[in-house]
């Protein structure tokens, strides 16, 4: 049998990036999250922040909820010095329902935790900038 060069030599199938994200506080991915809606992301802070164009899947975990929110994210900016090293991720949905969905959670944790008129006053600012 003739050895295989190229892909087809491989051992094993290359498996995508995961990446799991744990938040021990809902504050902190709140801010994160309200300071990133607009755009339609989160900030993930890291000394060593993937590079941009990296795409890869989004687990993120938070209290009050038993199963992680997965979605494909892709890093659109990184910084490694100043004050807050890490990347920015842009959430890559299949459809405007996964979107719809996840947005609706995440307003719901808000509100259950932060109170609704506070959720407003956060979405509603980020909204406009």
């Amino acid at each position: 049998m003739a050895e295989q060069k190229g892909p087809e030599a491989r051992q094993s199938a290359r498996a995508p990036i995961e990446l799991k994200v744990d938040y021990k506080k809902l504050n902190s991915f709140f801010a994160d999250y309200t300071k990133n809606i607009s755009k339609g992301g989160t900030f993930i802070k890291t000394k060593k922040p993937l590079p941009i164009g990296t795409q890869f899947l989004f687990k993120l975990t938070v209290p009050q909820r038993t199963e992680p929110f997965e979605l494909l994210g892709e890093v659109v900016w990184s910084q490694t010095d100043g004050d807050e090293p890490g990347m920015g991720i842009r959430f890559i949905y299949t459809n405007e329902s996964q979107r719809g969905d996840f947005e609706g959670v995440v307003e719901q944790l808000m509100s259950s935790s932060l109170g609704s008129e506070l959720t407003g006053k956060l979405l509603n600012k980020s909204m406009k900038s």
